[in-house]
């Protein structure tokens, strides 16, 4: 049992140490433990209160970012945003001005504004265009064709914000009732009222009036170029011909402007400042529409032109193309088949004869070679000359014809001008020489635009040497100076400018220049005094170095038409006063040497034209009368009876009262024309 002993307590001994150990080492663990718990949960406290500080640092700063931006928007930049706002809710509308009223020289309205009502789309992104468009063509029989809706759908694409489309214009009172009903099924579509341009008259005084349309590309670029574009803003119509565009500037006006509220479909909810447009100056120009109605009445289905002019102002009292065309058409935009039919229609309606028409002058320029002879020392008043059937040029077997075929036997200048002798014109051309005869033409405005306020002008031709070179690449000949003394061969002039040189005859060489404008006033100014158109050739004059050269030629024209042997005796025969005329008839295709004219045998179209040119009362003109009637045959059986009829209507009808000559006769022989009695 000893043995065994000390070994327990060994072991007990060991035993408890251990446990001491043991529980001294969990102690110390155990406060190991309390001491790293205390420390993590400081570390865990200062780590959770720099998170606060970082967090509430961020948030600061977002603060500060936040208020940063909303100052930036608020303050700095208050008006940008303003605007940007206003432009989503308001609009600026611009407001046509009225244009101009277009009255003739007795106050009749020629061109005037209507009201009338369009029908004008907002497109919006929640319908579909087209099928509105489509639907709309159908509810109101608009015959929009598919081009037509093409166009429209392209242009609702382009347009400018809050701006609408026109489908239609002019509509009827039954298509507004219409839509009315149905208004509710197409809430970004409404009828909006506007003025057009309205010309009562239809086509009486197209060429002179002329006519507003829609603008186009070509006007954009050209208003951008002068710089008035933003004076057009709103507007769609643009003066395209005559007055309308001639005198554009003054009768368009200047533009208002209406700012307005709108909603997200860019309708007009209400109206917040509006800046009134000033209209366009009125316009009073020299026709009178009671000659221009008769002009049309007399001319019938002839094509042709005539224009009736007062020598001593240059006012144009009348013109009148025939045939001639509504300008009402173009106003509302002219459909492509109806503009078709205009330009197919054999006697070219778009074209102003009265200008533009390119015409042979025939014998109405002699008394203006008769004025260059005389002037030059070519020829005298009383010298003679014996009026062959024809005349040849030296060394030459081609036979220049008289329209006399068996000539007319001993002449002086007085009787060649009355009976219209071409062989004594024909040698006083060759005698001239081109050079000379161009000279004088020039003089006599040919060859060039007259001044006349209209943009639709032909210039002619002045045939000279220089030109045909250009023109042909060949050199001027003999015989191309000859037909020129007959106003025939190369030479080609319109109706105003030969209107133009017989006025300045008229005038014993005093120039002035055609022109429609009497007067330019402002509607909204009573006090305002109106403008009057001033003669930019005043006071212009031909000089002459033989001045007697006027009278004399002006008393051949005297005798054509009250001479025993006078060309437009017949025609103007027991009239109440005393005229001077000169007639013509032009050659529209040569004829063969040894052939004799003959209408009946040649198409319509290649048959003489027939003109006149007569002013009355002789002594003091009140008014010129220049006449062209194509393919109509001789000047003195055709266009004579004509300048007649619109003479007596001005002096006798419409102005009577007026000068109409001498009471008393002073009878003068004229060489071999014998004795005359001159009022």
């Amino acid at each position: 049992m000893s043995l065994f002993k000390p070994e327990v307590n060994f072991n007990g001994k060991n035993q408890k140490r251990k446990l001491f150990d043991s529980k001294t080492r969990r102690k110390k663990r155990n406060s190991a433990d309390a001491g790293q718990e205390k420390r993590d949960l400081e570390k865990e406290k200062r780590l959770f209160q720099n998170r606060v500080v970082i967090c509430i640092g961020i948030c600061m700063i977002m603060i500060a970012i936040l208020f940063s931006n909303l100052y930036y928007l608020q303050v700095l930049s208050y008006r940008d945003y303003q605007t940007r706002s206003n432009e989503n809710r308001l609009k600026i509308v611009p407001v046509v001005p009225p244009r101009g009223i277009i009255y003739d020289r007795n106050h009749v309205v020629l061109a005037d504004n209507r009201p009338v009502y369009h029908l004008v789309l907002y497109p919006s992104r929640d319908i579909n265009t087209r099928q509105e468009i489509i639907s709309l063509n159908k509810l109101l029989s608009l015959d929009l064709s598919e081009r037509e809706l093409d166009a429209l759908e392209r242009e609702s694409r382009t347009r400018k914000k809050f701006s609408g489309i026109e489908i239609a214009d002019m509509l009827t009172e039954k298509q507004i009732a219409t839509f009315s009903v149905s208004s509710y099924k197409f809430p970004n579509v409404q009828v909006e009222a506007s003025l057009k341009r309205y010309y009562p008259f239809a086509e009486i005084a197209t060429h002179a009036v002329g006519y507003v349309s829609r603008i186009n590309q070509k006007d954009i670029e050209q208003l951008t170029e002068q710089g008035i574009i933003d004076n057009y803003a709103g507007s769609s119509e643009i003066g395209k011909l005559g007055i309308e565009k001639y005198y554009e500037k003054e009768l368009h006006g200047k533009t208002g402007s209406r700012e307005v509220e709108v909603n997200s479909h860019g309708q007009v909810i209400r109206t917040l400042k509006d800046n009134p447009p000033k209209p366009g100056n009125d316009i009073t120009i020299s026709l009178d529409i009671r000659l221009q109605y008769y002009l049309q009445e007399i001319m019938g289905s002839t094509r042709g032109a005539i224009v009736a002019i007062e020598p001593q102002s240059g006012e144009i009292l009348a013109m009148y193309s025939n045939p001639s065309y509504d300008p009402n058409l173009f106003v509302r935009g002219i459909r492509s088949r109806d503009y078709q039919k205009l330009l197919n229609n054999p006697g070219k309606p778009l074209i102003n004869r009265v200008t533009q028409g390119g015409y042979a002058p025939a014998s109405t320029a002699k008394p203006l070679m008769c004025v260059m002879g005389l002037n030059e020392g070519l020829i005298t008043p009383t010298g003679s000359f014996f009026g062959a059937p024809y005349f040849k040029l030296p060394g030459s077997a081609h036979q220049f014809r008289d329209w006399r075929p068996w000539g007319h036997g001993w002449l002086d200048l007085y009787r060649a001008l009355e009976i219209s002798a071409d062989t004594y014109f024909y040698d006083l051309a060759y005698r001239a020489g081109i050079n000379r005869i161009h000279n004088y033409l020039d003089m006599f405005g040919f060859g060039k635009r007259t001044g006349i306020d209209l943009n639709e002008e032909s210039t002619g031709v002045n045939p000279s040497r220089e030109w045909k070179r250009s023109r042909f690449r060949q050199n001027w000949q003999l015989g191309d100076t000859v037909p020129i003394g007959i106003g025939q061969g190369y030479w080609t002039t319109t109706l105003m400018q030969l209107a133009k040189a017989h006025t300045t005859l008229a005038n014993r060489g005093n120039v002035k220049t055609p022109h429609l404008m009497k007067e330019i006033s402002d509607p909204s100014s009573k006090e305002a005094k109106p403008q009057y158109f001033t003669d930019p050739a005043d006071p212009a004059y031909l000089e002459l170095h033989d001045k007697k050269s006027w009278d004399v030629c002006r008393t051949g024209m005297y005798l054509v038409v009250n001479g025993p042997e006078g060309t437009g005796r017949r025609a103007f025969e027991g009239a109440k006063y005393k005229a001077a005329g000169k007639s013509g008839t032009a050659q529209v295709v040569a004829i063969k040497q040894g052939e004799k004219y003959d209408a009946s045998r040649l198409k319509a179209e290649h048959r003489d034209n027939a003109l006149f040119v007569a002013y009355a009362p002789f002594l003091k003109p009140r008014i010129l009368v220049a006449i062209i009637l194509e393919n109509a045959g001789g000047g003195s059986r055709m266009a004579a009876p004509l300048a007649r009829q619109v003479i007596d209507q001005y002096l006798l009808e419409l102005y009577p009262g007026g000068y109409m000559g001498e009471k008393e006769p002073q009878y003068i022989k004229f060489g071999i024309a014998g004795t005359v009695g001159v009022q």
